[in-house]
């Protein structure tokens, strides 16, 4: 990225830093503190590691925002929407995999369950703030894992990645097939496969610890490179 692509990104993003927008971010971020306030007070957890308590917020304000300060890009060409939402939907189910958010269990494989067949469904309340209330729909070949900040950061990603394939397809008809390179859109899979591999009995659990702060590097570099890419607005 050149020193005029840098530049050209920061002044949209300077655009998007109205007064309403940055009152608004005020007014949620005192809202999460508030939160985490009452969730301390009310639940006498005592907070340890405090990171662990903001990350998740990291997650979901960085993803509101990026999808607030980044506009996809305007095409007539259906072919270069449609492609441009296969590769965000691929990408999201990637990371939706690699992140935990579901698990596919093989053919003969399955979990048992009380009810046969059926699906069991488990509201988690008690967790901090982002990354509760987690919501768990077990059934016999698959488990879903909805945890709040995953949930946002991941579909942020995927639009902030749709709106890279749309400019790309539109300016050069090998752009989408190039972007499933794109380092930046990969970052987070990596991690997510870092963490569960860092949760292997052949490493430390000293640095299992560190898993969650590789993740959200990560997705914070992601973000960055993705809205911050040239041509986005």
């Amino acid at each position: 990225m050149t020193d005029t692509e840098v530049s050209r990104s920061i002044a949209a993003v300077r655009r998007r830093a109205t007064r309403p927008a940055v009152l608004a971010l005020a007014v949620v971020v005192l809202a999460e503190l508030a939160l985490l306030a009452g969730y301390l007070g009310l639940t006498g957890a005592s907070a340890t590691s405090v990171r662990y308590l903001l990350y998740p917020f990291v997650w979901i304000n960085l993803g509101l925002w990026a999808v607030f300060a980044v506009d996809v890009p305007r095409t007539e060409s259906a072919v270069a929407r449609r492609a441009a939402l296969a590769v965000a939907g691929a990408y999201l189910a990637t990371l939706a995999f690699a992140g935990g958010l579901v698990d596919v269990t093989l053919l003969g494989g399955g979990h048992a369950h009380a009810h046969g067949t059926g699906v069991d469904l488990a509201v988690f309340t008690a967790l901090p703030p982002g990354w509760g209330p987690t919501v768990v729909l077990d059934a016999p070949s698959a488990t879903l894992t909805l945890v709040p900040y995953k949930i946002v950061g991941y579909v942020a990603l995927a639009y902030l990645t749709y709106a890279a394939v749309v400019d790309t397809a539109a300016s050069a008809a090998s752009g989408a097939i190039g972007l499933l390179s794109c380092a930046s859109c990969s970052w987070p899979v990596f991690a997510s496969l870092l963490a569960a591999a860092l949760g292997g009995e052949a490493v430390a659990n000293a640095l299992y610890a560190y898993s969650m702060d590789l993740s959200t590097v990560a997705f914070v570099a992601a973000v960055a490179l993705l809205a911050w890419r040239p041509g986005a607005r």
